[in-house]
């Protein structure tokens, strides 16, 4: 799967450019047919501490999938979109092997 980064409002470290990474190859135990995946890492300019947003669009076969996670840090943040990715890519992967019945 190739995955590529965007930040904004801040410059990502490679420690949690990795995580992503890990992540991210995880939920291929899902789903195997994952071809790419874009990651936008950004701080909003806001007077809450829920400031950190991760948006993670991923491509799969015929479909594209997506989630928006905020938190006070990246690492929660991508904790929740991992979580949702993985439901999704769950659906997904029944709603195709459906289809081929």
């Amino acid at each position: 799967m190739e995955i590529q980064f965007q930040n904004t409002n801040f410059r990502a470290d490679k420690k949690l450019l990795n995580l992503i990474i890990q992540k991210l190859n995880k939920l291929e135990h899902y789903y195997d047919k994952i071809i790419a995946a874009s990651v936008y890492l950004k701080v909003q300019k806001s007077e809450d501490k829920v400031n950190k947003v991760i948006e993670i669009k991923m491509n799969v076969s015929n479909s594209t999938l997506f989630v928006e996670a905020h938190d006070r840090t990246f690492e929660n943040a991508l904790d929740r979109a991992e979580d949702a990715l993985k439901s999704q890519l769950i659906k997904y992967k029944e709603k195709v092997s459906q289809a081929s019945i």
